[in-house]
Formats: structure tokens, C-alpha cells, sequence
């Protein structure tokens, strides 16, 4: 007898891992590369912007979960399995709280290499909290996009005056944004075998939001009215970061380890560097150092997917 729509049971098991998964990676990566061009070209502080990015996203994602009687799976959850879900929503508003701050402060290019060191923290949280252990071969890789970021932030740091210093703390936030969303990564892996697509990201993101709007109205941040130029760009990265990169990530996460799904974001520098260059409005022409060490962190996700087979 089938199990009845909208309960944890209703979600068959998962066919073996194919090329499906690794599409969808795929495209997650070309949707997330327009966050960080859509954050610098919105005039709004980093903050607004993530308020109203989430916003956009759960008209979609409620609508989705309500069409589908996911949120009927909410009811089997434990408070424990609740806790991690709420948990890993704030540890998602606080990666978009640093990270879009971190991209008035330094370069698309830095922010974005930089940001997504998340790797290197999923391994070890995956490892420790979910019994996931990478190969000797995904360390290396692993270890070699840490070194590249190494040599992106090594540089803003001797950078003197204003400028340097302004740089280096916008590479410490993003390196924050890495390590909050590392976690909220992890979260996800361990809630994605029990819950639906639907009814996790609305949990999440709606934890994220709650957040994000208690910060905002704390600080006294202008949230309305926004003019049409800036609900374009919100609704944009509704619907290509969020809804295509972060949403289809989450999906991976029910099929591939956390850390695997999570060095897919290494595509990003690249995508997010070359939009940088040929938007009008921002035109930013990477450094040597942001190319030299963009390259060994793409090699180094290279070389751990390959490591993975």
C-alpha cells in the first residue's frame, strides 16, 4: 500500500548516484555566480539586500510547499531534528549578513574565492558529525584550494593605508561567510534524509529570514519602499542564487556527501569574476594574486571530484 502524500515516508528512497545529481550541481554553480555582480550593483546595504532576497524566495518556496503537502512532514519532526533545522536557517542569514557586507570592502573576485573556503570546514564537520570522511586524494585537492585562498588574502593584508585595511576586512568577512555556511551545508545533509526538498528549504529559509529581519529592524536598517531598479535585483537573486544554486544544492544533498556537493561553490570565482569584468556598473578587473590563486582552488576542486570518482 503507498505511503500517504505529505509524510516523511512518501519520499521514495534514492535511486543510485548518476549523472543527475552532478547536473544539477551544474547549474547551481551558473546560479550563483550572479549573486555577488547582483549584491555589488544594488545600492542598498548588504544586510537589505539579504532581507529582501529571502523575501522574494519564500513567496516561491511557500507556494511550493503548500502545492505539494510537504508541510505535513513538519509533524514528524523532533525537537532535536527542529533545532538543527532552525539552527542551520541562522547560520545562513549570518553567511548572507558577512558576506554581502564583505563585497563593499574588497573585490567581487577575493570576496567570492575567499568565501567559498567552505570545503575545507565541511570536511572536517562531516567527518566529525556525520561519519562522512574524505580520501587522501579530496584532502590534497582540499589542501590546495586553502593554500590558493592563502595567496588571494595574503595579498590584500600587505596592502597599506586605508584601501588595505578596508580590503582585509572585507576578506575576513567573507572568510566568515565560509565558515557559517559550512555549517548550514552539514545541517542540510543530515536533514535532507529525513525531510523533502520543499518542506527543508522552507524551514530553513524561513528561519533565515526571521533572522535577517530581526538584525535588520535591530540596526534600524531602511528596508521600504525600494524603487523598481532594486526589486529587479532582489527578485534576480530570489531566483538565481537562491532558488537555483542554493535550492539545487540542497537537492544534491539528499544524493552526495555534503562536502562533495559543497566544492561545486569553487566554480563560483570564476563565473562571478567574469560577470564582475563585463557588467556595466562595476567593470572590476581581477588582480594577479585573485588569478593565480583563483586557479589553484578550481585545481584543488578538481583534483577532490576526481579523487571522489
Amino acid at each position: 500500500m503507498p505511503a500517504p502524500s505529505g509524510t516523511l515516508a512518501a519520499e521514495r528512497p534514492a535511486p543510485p548516484v548518476g549523472r543527475r545529481p552532478l547536473a544539477v550541481l551544474a547549474l547551481s554553480v551558473v546560479g550563483i555566480s550572479f549573486a555577488a555582480p547582483l549584491v555589488r550593483l544594488s545600492a542598498n546595504s548588504g544586510l537589505v539586500v539579504a532581507v529582501w532576497r529571502l523575501a522574494f524566495s519564500l513567496v516561491v518556496v511557500g507556494v511550493a510547499v503548500l502545492v505539494t503537502g510537504g508541510w505535513r512532514q513538519w509533524r514528524r519532526l523532533g525537537g532535536r531534528e527542529v533545532a538543527v533545522a532552525l539552527g542551520a536557517g541562522a547560520m545562513l542569514a549570518l553567511h548572507f549578513w558577512s558576506w554581502n557586507t564583505s563585497l563593499a570592502l574588497t573585490s567581487v573576485a577575493a570576496s567570492v574565492v575567499l568565501v567559498n573556503l567552505q570545503p575545507a570546514v565541511v570536511v572536517a564537520l562531516s567527518a566529525a558529525w556525520l561519519g562522512e570522511r574524505p580520501t587522501r586524494g579530496q584532502l590534497g585537492g582540499i589542501a590546495l584550494a586553502v593554500l590558493g585562498a592563502i595567496v588571494v588574502g595574503a595579498f590584500d593584508a600587505r596592502q597599506a593605508g586605508p584601501a588595505g585595511g578596508r580590503a582585509m576586512l572585507g576578506d575576513l568577512l567573507a572568510l566568515g561567510g565560509a565558515v557559517t555556511a559550512a555549517v548550514y551545508y552539514v545541517a542540510g545533509r543530515r536533514l535532507r534524509q529525513v525531510l523533502d526538498l520543499w518542506p527543508y528549504v522552507a524551514l530553513v529559509y524561513g528561519a533565515c529570514f526571521a533572522v535577517l529581519l530581526a538584525i535588520a529592524l535591530a540596526r534600524g536598517a531602511s528596508l521600504a519602499p525600494q524603487p523598481p531598479r532594486e526589486l529587479l535585483i532582489f527578485a534576480g537573486l530570489a531566483l538565481g542564487p537562491m532558488l537555483l544554486g542554493h535550492t539545487g544544492m540542497n537537492w544534491a544533498l539528499k544524493h552526495l556527501p555534503a562536502y562533495v556537493v559543497n566544492l561545486t561553490v569553487l566554480g563560483e570565482p570564476v563565473g562571478a569574476t567574469l560577470l564582475a569584468l563585463a557588467l556595466p556598473g562595476i567593470r572590476e578587473v581581477p588582480g594577479a594574486h585573485t588569478l593565480v590563486g583563483g586557479a589553484m582552488i578550481l585545481a584543488g576542486a578538481i583534483i577532490a571530484m576526481r579523487a571522489r570518482g
